[in-house]
Parts: structure tokens; C-alpha cells; sequence
């Protein structure tokens, strides 16, 4: 009786499989509570990578000097926002306050006349600001009130998060320090897990999935960046109150592609509210100039990061943000693009050419052989 060799023992390859699984299933169990900081870390790291080359070259080549520099700049970049926004409510505590006390009692004054002669909406909205008015004292206590324990939940909900928050962002550190003392190591051990898994193929869809990061920085962030910084100069130099607080709302509604058009909106209607129709047509003739501004410089930053079509990358940036959060901004057009390719290369491998040889090539002597003739 012949022993079963241990290429063809169904069970020992089963049991193998069934084995490698646990150990996956596991390890990812308990890293879990590390993974969100750990796909942030990754992210910007490789979004910055040559930004800390550059740093390193400015200082002697000296790559500790380089990663306390980029881990000053992430600090100021994740701690400055937060310290604003905390800043921005302490400041005006006292006058939050006294709306919220004064909401029971206060009556909506009649619309002006300028808002039923709005396009599509005027009537709608003069309509309903109408009944608000008519309502008289308490009238809009009395609207938002169904809303009031959804916000205040919401509420709770951000409060008992933030703690939550500071950790994460405190591992992003630590991670990203790590990845930017030994960013060739772990790019290498990649590489070489690429090239295992799925030879030449592997490694190049690794190093476009590092591309669409880069382009994904390059083109979101960037254009939302730009413009949350115009539309909050512009509301800043008109002078509507809590420019800061509607800088950083404009620039969470472009990161998740909405644009920074409903905060302008909203300034230009106070700023019409306040009898100021100078400032609030030029904030408004601003708030198209800034609201179309990504239309012309995201393509431009995305085609810098990589060559990978456009819709790709905004369907990813779009999806990933419904699908897995904020982080699905990068997980999505990461994960699009490779399946891109990877379909890309698989569709090209099976409309290769045929091989022509020297033998199937006729020769102008045969085209006169006298079996041409025949």
C-alpha cells in the first residue's frame, strides 16, 4: 500500500488553509483596534513621502532631523484645527447662550421682499418664512423642537467621541513616525510580498496603489484646502461673523465633495439680511468663482499624482466616503485602482499578437516561384 504523498492529502491541504485563515482572522482581530490609525499613518506617509526627502536633503541628510520636522508639521496640522474649533465655542459661549434663551421668545419678523423674487426657490421659501412669522412668539421653538433631541444626541454622541479621536490621532503619530524613520524597509517587505503573491503584476499594482494616494492628496485635499482657505478669506473680509467656524465647516463639505457653496450661500443671505447688497453681491459673484474652482485645478492635481482616468478616482473618492467614512476618501480610489489594472493587464495578456516568424513572412522570390504561378 502506497503512502499518500503530501501534494495530494486533501486533508493536510485543508487543514492548512483552515489554519492560515485563523491566523489571519486573528491577527486582524487584534489589530483591529490599531487599524484606523495604521491606514491614516500609511496614507500620509505615502501622500508625503517626497515632501520628507526633500526636508531630508535641506538638513544634512539626516533622517531623524527630517521625521521631527514632518512630526512638528502633522502636529500643528492635527492639533491646530481642533484648538481653533474648541477656541471659536469658548469665545462666544456667552452669546450661544443667550440665543438659545432667547429662542422661546422670539417671533420671526416678516420676509423682505427680495426673497420671493428668488429664482426657483423664492416662493417656496418666502412661503414657509411666512407661517414662521405668522406663528408668532415661539413659532420657531416650535419647528426645530421635533429636531431638538436628534441634535442633542448627535451631540453626546461627538462629545463621548472626541476622546476616542485624540487617541486615534496620537497613534497616527506614533505610526507615522515609525513609517517615516523606516520607509524603505516596509516599502521593500511589500514589494517583495507583491512580487510573491502576484510576481511583476503584484509589485506594479502596489506601486499604483501608492499613485492613487498620491493623487488622491494631491487632488482632494489640495483643492479642498484652496478652497476653504478663498471662501473663508472672502467671508472673513466681508465681515460675517464666526468666518472661522464657516472655514473649517467649508472645508469638511469639500473633503466630502460638496463643496463650499451652502456656507457662502448662507453668508450672502445674512450679509442681504443686513442691509450690506454691496458685500453680499460680491461675496456672491465670490462664491461662484470659488464654488467651480475644482472643476479646473482638481483634474489638474490628480493628473500630476497619476495616470489613471479621472471619473476613477472621483468615483472612488465619492464611494469610499459613503462606504467606509472618512478614510474610504484614500481606501476607495486605492482599491478601484488596482482592480483597474489588474483587469487592464489580464484583458491585455489575452489580446497578445500572434509571434510572426521569419519562416511565415513571404519573400518577394516566392511571390515568383512557379508554384505562385500555379
Amino acid at each position: 500500500m502506497n503512502p499518500v504523498s503530501p501534494r495530494n492529502d486533501l486533508a493536510r491541504a485543508l487543514l492548512l488553509i483552515l489554519i492560515t485563515s485563523l491566523l489571519i482572522a486573528g491577527s486582524l482581530w487584534v489589530l483591529r483596534p490599531f487599524l484606523v490609525a495604521l491606514v491614516w499613518a500609511t496614507t500620509v506617509v505615502v501622500a508625503t513621502w517626497p515632501i520628507l526627502l526633500s526636508v531630508q536633503r535641506r538638513l544634512w541628510g539626516r533622517r531623524s532631523l527630517a521625521v521631527l520636522v514632518m512630526m512638528l508639521i502633522m502636529l500643528v496640522l492635527l492639533v491646530l484645527p481642533i484648538v481653533a474649533g474648541i477656541s471659536i465655542v469658548a469665545e462666544h459661549a456667552d452669546a450661544i447662550a443667550g440665543w438659545a434663551k432667547a429662542l422661546p421668545a422670539y417671533t420671526l419678523p416678516a420676509p423682505p421682499a427680495w426673497v420671493a423674487q428668488l429664482p426657483l426657490i423664492g416662493n417656496a421659501v418666502g412661503s414657509e418664512w411666512q407661517r414662521l412669522s405668522d406663528a408668532g412668539s415661539g413659532g420657531v421653538l416650535a419647528r426645530l423642537q421635533p429636531y431638538a433631541m436628534l441634535i442633542a444626541n448627535q451631540g453626546l454622541a461627538a462629545a463621548g467621541s472626541a476622546g476616542m479621536l485624540v487617541v486615534h490621532l496620537l497613534l497616527t503619530l506614533a505610526v507615522s513616525a515609525i513609517l517615516y524613520a523606516r520607509g524603505e524597509a516596509a516599502a521593500c517587505g511589500l514589494r517583495r510580498f507583491a512580487r510573491r503573491l502576484a510576481g511583476s503584476r503584484g509589485e506594479n499594482a502596489l506601486l499604483l496603489a501608492g499613485m492613487a494616494i498620491r493623487a488622491v492628496a494631491l487632488g482632494i485635499v489640495v483643492t479642498a484646502l484652496t478652497q476653504s482657505a478663498l471662501g473663508g478669506l472672502g467671508v472673513w473680509i466681508a465681515g460675517v461673523p464666526f468666518a472661522g467656524l464657516l472655514t473649517v465647516l467649508m472645508l469638511l463639505l469639500c473633503i466630502a465633495q460638496i463643496g463650499p457653496t451652502l456656507p457662502l450661500l448662507g453668508a450672502v443671505a445674512w450679509l442681504y439680511w443686513q442691509n450690506e447688497p454691496v458685500w453680499a453681491t460680491s461675496l456672491l459673484v465670490w462664491t461662484g468663482i470659488v464654488g467651480t474652482l475644482d472643476n479646473v485645478l482638481r483634474p489638474i492635481l490628480i493628473r500630476r499624482g497619476a495616470d489613471l482616468p479621472l471619473l476613477l478616482i472621483l468615483v472612488g473618492v465619492i464611494g469610499g466616503l459613503l462606504a467606509f467614512g472618512i478614510v474610504g476618501l484614500f481606501v476607495g480610489p486605492v482599491i478601484l485602482a488596482v482592480s483597474y489594472t489588474l483587469l487592464k493587464a489580464w484583458i491585455d495578456e489575452g489580446l497578445v499578437p500572434p509571434v510572426v516568424t521569419p519562416d511565415s513572412v513571404p519573400t518577394p522570390a516566392d511571390s515568383h516561384s512557379p508554384h505562385s504561378q500555379e
